[in-house]
């Protein structure tokens, strides 16, 4: 086969394409059993057949004998299991021309020798296997569809005819040890070939077994006996798979559940030879000997079942691997709309395209009224069951081509959602099957209704904590960072976990995180308080103690018996320096540049809200380009079955696991372990420096008659320092407004700050006052003041008010048009 890609996939169908994918997904070896099945199995779902079955010449090499069969039972269209090489068969006259034949029934009847066939008119295929050691062979398939196979039916069994691969011969393996539980029985002797733990699941002691097959079968419950009799006895089996389930009487008394899962393989002549497979304990899943135990489990499990999610994993634990089914979806009703909330298996390849191309949601949506099969089934509000064959809109026929069931999910007098469960082989609905579906439908609407309450309500909480939160985190000059919240799943209380990522002036940045004592609406309220103070002291300008211990002040006035704890650190993105303050918080974790990590060990204060007048010390962290700052709270490192200083060590060696170059996946892999019975904030800032460090200059301004003649001096002489060959005017006229502004209309000290950086000039005032200077709406021409803001505007690019330590900073921005020298 050839390799699907675009430019040859213009003419083909979708589905010879997905048929082609499908082989390509075989995860067996060649030449496997389990492979030939597979690929007899994908000649159902996409060639339109309703058997398959692989022929090739026997050891006397005058006949094709069978050699695996998928589908319906082949004796309904009279096909035997071996042809004679020079007859008149399909098989034969395919296998010797080396071409397809394609046959109606008109032809079948006038074939020599055939037989009459109780299904009716069917179409037949035989098409040539590809040469290879045992001589090539025949892929024969039986179709009812109306018509026949259609072009892409044939085109699709070509595709199989060559990916067919036979199992070694049956002699083959005789002396190869059996895998675990499992068994080899002679057909024509009885005798089987048992291993240890096969023996053990029957109560037997290895030297007490006879080897004959007969002993195994007394053990067998009376009611079971003729079923597990039709797979043991050769001539009530085909070539090929099976599987059942049936019960045994241990010597204790007791019954046991085992699943049987046998091939019966054919000798050279085709006739049936040994029964290889084996034996598991079902007991799990078969517990109480019928279905009321399966429905007791589903009960169970969707009384504890609290969101939406949880009972849609719970309805598939109970159905899919007792129904042997290939696939289980569970939707929502919203309207009239269904909203996929769990699909099992999860891959989006195993779905039918539909949902994968035409619904735009996440998960899968559309309206009933696209799927009228759908919508009738919810409108009768009974589960309707669809064998093999049944003609279906798209969106349907393909979760089920061997057969599809609809579960409608009442609940409060209307319908809450619907469960399809789909096969893809034939599969055949009991009645035992039937009430187990119907029984399940009524569970599962009870739960969804109640789970979906849950959500809506856990939903709120969680938007409530979201406007509580940053909806965004800031671009950082030189770094990265990355937050990560997840509320708490036990109750609905919503939480006082924190973070918030400050931009400062001059190239700082404060990193904050925090936990409010309680899980209600108080700590939440406390939280959004906490949070504001802390931002609006740090924009002030003070330094990290002193932001720390404002906002102590400002908890210790609320009249409230809550405390937070928090951890503040202002870093220095141009010159990678970093102050920690911790209050009663968890310490920072370090990533390195060299990937080692460290828990680092500051002296902390107490908790926010505990005591008027405490200190709480800053400590030095240490940056280097590359490292990753990691700030959490106790949720994610401390549990019941956790130690704090076991998980803060958990926590460093994930981070030494991972790659700081996609900070955001280093948060999920983070997350992933979470205890979900405390909140948890998450914030990692990777630090990166900055491309050019910046130059900066201060100068403390004297009030003496020639300050604003000193400001421009000294920063003529800093300019020329830094290498700029000739002062711009705008600059000193910007330090000389400003300066001329601070020393007129303020008290206290003044400071000059100049800082270049690409080629970017920044000019910065600090004075006592908080008043910021108020630019005039107009000046007539007799006015002897207000213009200094109105040229430091015309001057500058920007330029702005920032409050700094009960003052403020006035400064202005502009670019350089004489390069620096070097």
């Amino acid at each position: 086969m050839t390799d699907v890609v675009s430019e040859g996939d213009a003419g083909r169908s979708t589905r010879t394409l997905r048929a082609e994918l499908a082989l390509k997904a075989l995860r067996t070896d060649l030449g496997s059993p389990e492979r030939l099945r597979s690929v007899l199995e994908q000649a159902l779902v996409y060639g339109g057949a309703t058997l398959a079955l692989v022929y090739a010449p026997g050891d006397r090499g005058d006949q094709l004998c069978l050699i695996e069969s998928a589908g319906v039972p082949r004796a309904l269209y009279g096909v035997r299991d071996s042809y004679p090489l020079s007859g008149g068969s399909p098989a034969a006259d395919a296998y010797r021309a080396g071409q397809p034949r394609w046959l109606g029934p008109a032809e079948l009847t006038v074939l020599p020798g055939a037989r009459p066939a109780p299904a009716g008119d069917h179409w037949l295929a035989a098409l040539p296997l590809p040469p290879d050691p045992r001589g090539g062979g025949c892929l024969v398939a039986v179709s009812e569809s109306p018509g026949g196979f259609d072009t892409e039916d044939r085109k699709c069994l070509e595709l199989f005819a060559e990916a067919v691969s036979f199992p070694p011969p049956s002699d083959a393996g005789e002396s190869e040890p059996l895998p675990s539980s499992s068994f080899r029985l002679a057909m024509d002797s009885g005798r089987v070939e048992v291993d240890d733990e096969m023996l053990e699941l029957f109560g037997l002691v290895p030297d007490e077994f006879d080897g004959k097959v007969e002993t195994l079968l007394s053990m067998t419950v009376p009611e079971d006996l003729p079923t597990l009799m039709s797979v043991v006895e050769a001539d009530h089996m085909s070539i090929g798979e099976r599987e059942l389930e049936f019960r045994i009487l241990q010597p204790s008394g007791e019954q046991r559940w085992l699943r049987l899962r046998a091939r019966l393989l054919p000798a050279a002549d085709g006739r049936p030879s040994r029964l290889v497979g084996t034996v598991a304990d079902a007991s799990k899943l078969r517990s109480g000997g019928n279905e009321v135990a399966r429905v007791q489990r589903l009960a169970a499990a969707l009384a504890t079942a609290g969101t939406v999610h949880d009972v849609g994993q719970a309805v598939v634990t109970a159905l899919r691997r007792p129904l042997n089914a290939d696939r289980i979806a569970l939707a929502e009703l919203e309207g009239d709309r269904l909203v996929v909330t769990v699909l099992d298996p999860p891959e989006p390849e195993a779905w039918p395209e539909v949902w994968r191309t035409e619904w735009r949601s996440e998960w899968p949506d559309a309206p009933v009224r696209t799927m009228p099969t759908l919508e009738a089934a919810l409108r009768e509000g009974r589960a309707a069951i669809w064998p093999a064959g049944t003609p279906l809109e798209p969106a349907l026929a393909d979760v089920g081509p061997g057969g599809l069931a609809v579960l409608p999910l009442p609940a409060g007098g209307r319908m809450a959602g619907a469960c399809l469960i789909g096969w893809d082989t034939p599969h055949d609905f009991g009645p035992d099957e039937r009430a187990l579906l119907t029984a399940s439908a009524g569970l599962a609407g009870q739960a969804l209704m109640r789970a979906h309450a849950f959500d809506a309500e856990h939903e709120l909480v969680g938007m409530l904590q979201r406007t509580l939160l940053p909806r965004r985190l800031p671009p950082l000059p030189g770094a990265e960072a990355v937050a990560r919240y997840l509320p708490t799943t036990a109750g609905l209380e919503v939480g006082g976990d924190w973070y918030d990522v400050i931009p400062l002036p001059d190239n700082h940045v404060a990193l904050v995180i925090g936990d409010v004592q309680g899980h209600n609406a108080q700590a939440a309220t406390l939280m959004g308080q906490m949070r504001t103070a802390l931002r609006a002291y740090a924009v002030e300008g003070h330094p990290p103690d002193v932001v720390v211990s404002h906002a102590n002040r400002l908890l210790m006035g609320m009249e409230t018996d809550l405390f937070a704890t928090c951890c503040y650190v202002d870093v220095d993105m141009a010159e990678g320096t970093a102050w920690c303050v911790r209050a009663g918080h968890l310490p920072p974790v370090l990533r390195h540049p060299d990937g080692t990590t460290g828990v680092v060990v500051t002296e902390g204060g107490p908790p926010l809200g505990v005591i008027t007048q405490a200190d709480f010390p800053m400590s030095p962290l240490p940056l280097q380009p590359g490292t990753v700052v990691a700030l959490t709270t106790d949720g994610l490192v401390e549990s019941s079955e956790l130690e704090m200083d076991d998980g803060l060590n958990r926590l460093a060696g994930q981070l030494a696991a991972a790659d700081p170059a996609h900070l955001g996946l280093v948060a999920d892999a983070l997350l992933a372990d979470a205890n979900r019975g405390d909140d948890v904030a998450l914030l990692l800032m990777r630090y990166d420096g900055l491309d050019l460090r910046p130059l900066r200059e201060s100068w403390t301004v004297w009030r003496v008659p020639e300050a604003v003649r000193h400001a421009r001096r000294f920063t003529r002489r800093t300019l020329r320092a830094w290498g700029v060959r000739d002062e711009p005017d705008a600059v000193l006229l910007i330090v000389s407004e400003l300066v001329t502004n601070a020393l007129v209309h303020t008290d206290g000290q003044v400071r000059l700050d100049l800082t270049l950086i690409n080629d970017r000039m920044r000019v910065a005032v600090a004075d006592a006052s908080p008043r910021s200077p108020i630019k005039p709406t107009s000046i007539g021409w007799e006015a002897t003041g207000g213009r200094g803001i109105l040229l430091v505007e015309a001057l500058s690019g920007t330029w702005g008010t920032v409050p700094v330590s009960g003052g403020k900073q006035v400064w202005a921005e502009l670019p350089l048009i004489e390069p620096v020298g070097d």
